[in-house]
């Protein structure tokens, strides 16, 4: 796909998050890699009124090579991406219930939410929790870095969700997908609920290996 298209994809998949409700003001970042570097959402940007020319783009080193400048958060994007090479783009949002999760104690940090359902199993997996850094935190790299050698998606303490893929759709549904997961979490709080077993866990990842 060329440039021009991943940009207006990223501007389209960013437009459709907003309108739902999936971010707020101007929170959240996209990402999708290139040949020579990845475009980013830019700081201070609203996902949902992305122009796609002046969508940043930046070097693997970190370098800004175009458009506006780069989301702040962009150094985590380049580690994640360091990680998981066959994977192409990352989806970081501020999501409502899945920060609400984000914040509670008393939760599996190794495996936050439950296997409720189905395509949470098949589009998420295991989540773990990313302790707390402050936004902008260079040090978040790391943690990053060190999650993403297993995982694809990772919640961060306080703060959201992070989701690769190896396409910007795949990566948005996935992100979708937590969320609802989230919300679903939430509601049942209180309450007895069935999970998905092993046998059942075992099945979904024999019928729709990754």
């Amino acid at each position: 796909m060329s440039e021009t298209k991943l940009r207006d994809q990223i501007a389209q998949f960013g437009r459709s998050l907003f309108m739902r409700g999936y971010g707020c003001g101007a929170s959240g970042n996209i990402s999708v890699k290139v040949d020579d570097g990845i475009l980013v959402t830019p700081t201070n940007s609203c996902m949902g009124f992305l122009d796609p020319e002046r969508i940043s783009k930046v070097a693997f080193d970190g370098t800004h090579l175009s458009g506006d400048a780069p989301s702040k958060e962009t150094f985590f994007h380049l580690a994640m991406y360091e990680e998981r090479r066959d994977d192409r783009s990352i989806v970081h949002l501020h999501s409502t219930h899945s920060v609400a999760v984000s914040c509670l104690e008393g939760i599996d940090r190794e495996n936050v939410l439950p296997p409720i359902t189905a395509y949470y199993v098949m589009r998420i997996g295991k989540l773990p929790l990313v302790p707390y850094f402050r936004p902008g935190d260079k040090a978040l790299a790391d943690a990053v870095r060190k999650y993403a050698r297993e995982h694809h998606a990772m919640l961060l303490a306080n703060h959201g969700p992070i989701v690769s893929a190896k396409a910007l759709d795949a990566a948005v549904y996935s992100a979708e997908e937590l969320e609802e997961t989230a919300k679903l979490y939430l509601l049942l709080d209180g309450r007895e609920f069935r999970p998905l077993n092993h046998e059942q866990i075992a099945d979904l990842h024999q019928a729709f290996p990754t």
